[in-house]
């Protein structure tokens, strides 16, 4: 039997006393229930943590190039909110426990490909944070981000971080 006339055996003691009310309630219920699967502003589609792939493909280069310093567990290192005896921060954490999170995937992939320069820092700002961009191609850069992202699920995470997205001003 065809999908479709699966999908009508069960909506049709639903809509069928509706009369003709159901040819407009129908196309408003599916265009409203696809809202809830929109990604919040300041997410971008190539850093999608429900991507398997992606995600598989971020873990492997995240742990090839970037655990070193943020942690093979995504935990930072030791002390990261307090500047090194050469005035520098520490690598931060990317899971919930640090800040990555309250940022766009726009300023992330930025960072990751260029460094921490104008206009993602401070022209005099000191940092062990390499840029990427010579060394990962844009898409291992979306991967890693789709990887961190995947660790972010903490209801109160994702809450925060998309209304934080839809607060951000527009560029």
């Amino acid at each position: 039997m065809p999908i479709i006339m699966l999908i009508m055996e069960c909506i049709a003691p639903v809509i069928m006393p509706l009369g003709r009310k159901w040819l407009l309630i129908v196309p408003l219920a599916c265009a409203l229930g696809g809202c809830g699967d929109r990604s919040a502003p300041g997410d971008d589609p190539r850093a999608d943590p429900r991507d398997g792939q992606r995600v598989a493909l971020g873990a492997r280069v995240y742990a090839q190039q970037c655990a070193t310093c943020h942690g093979a567990k995504l935990e930072g290192q030791p002390g990261w909110r307090r500047h090194l005896p050469n005035g520098r921060m520490p690598a931060p954490p990317h899971d919930e426990s640090g800040h990555t999170w309250h940022h766009p995937d726009s300023l992330l992939f930025g960072i990751t490909k260029r460094g921490l320069i104008p206009p993602y820092a401070p022209a005099d700002y000191q940092s062990d944070m390499p840029a990427f961009g010579g060394k990962l191609s844009d898409d291992e850069i979306w991967a890693v981000l789709a990887f961190i992202k995947s660790h972010w699920t903490s209801k109160e995470v994702v809450e925060t971080r998309a209304e934080m997205m839809r607060s951000a001003p527009k560029r």
